[in-house]
């Protein structure tokens, strides 16, 4: 019977790839109202290059940025594009369509819910903070806080343990087929590709390891009750 959902958080709870590809062109833009001397092309470029090198959670895009592209150190430049760029992300964070929803009826069922997401953990707990999700999860498992990041398998033990449930009790939901459902299918945990965001056609050789694919979060609550044979009473969300 499964007792524990954990859910992916970016591009599975909270839909973050549109949001920071507009928060990243959002702060060239105002870098280059501000004084910048480059255009936006070649700017962002080099923004997106500087990010696949040092990753989405490096503190000093803007100021390594600068250097990229041969320019002094100028603060007025960095402040803008930090500005934009938070700006940008406070207006427009949102929840995946039907997450709330789902996150409501999963609870109203009896499960116990949980978050299992890589990233840095005060940018993770701002986002579910922001969009007032907290209360719906019993125990947040964020990869910079544990010491390690999916697909490793002991960053889903370590969820399992807090739960203490065995890998059969849990189901995992998330994006992506490599860091989420290869990971947890890994330690024997149920999986659920939602298949959405960036990653919707993406690591497809990894595709084996999802035992369910949904494309709408409110499916989740079918698979659950075909899954569990229904002796619980679920509906489908909306029904």
């Amino acid at each position: 019977m499964i007792k524990v959902v954990f859910f992916d958080l970016d591009d599975t709870l909270v839909d973050t790839s549109r949001l920071a590809e507009m928060a990243r062109r959002n702060a060239i833009e105002n870098m280059i109202v501000h004084g910048l001397p480059v255009d936006f092309d070649t700017a962002y470029s080099e923004l997106m290059e500087l990010i696949r090198e040092y990753g989405s959670n490096f503190p000093h895009h803007f100021d390594y940025l600068l250097r990229r592209l041969d320019l002094p150190y100028n603060p007025k430049w960095v402040a803008a594009g930090v500005i934009a760029y938070h700006n940008t992300k406070f207006a427009y964070l949102r929840e995946v369509p039907g997450a709330r929803k789902t996150l409501l009826r999963l609870r109203e069922a009896g499960y116990r819910l949980g978050i299992i997401t890589d990233g840095n953990p005060i940018k993770q707990w701002e986002k579910i903070l922001r969009l007032d999700l907290g209360d719906f999860f019993e125990h947040v498992i964020i990869s910079d806080f544990a010491g390690v990041r999916k697909p490793h398998p002991k960053i889903f033990r370590k969820a399992l343990k807090a739960f203490g449930v065995k890998p059969e009790e849990a189901v995992m939901v998330g994006d992506r087929l490599y860091s989420d459902i290869y990971g947890a299918k890994r330690v024997g945990m149920m999986t659920v590709w939602f298949r959405y965001g960036k990653y919707a056609n993406a690591e497809l050789e990894y595709r084996e390891y999802a035992d369910h694919e949904i494309k709408r979060l409110e499916e989740l609550i079918g698979v659950l009750e075909r899954e569990e044979g229904s002796n619980k009473e679920v509906h489908p969300a909306g029904r």
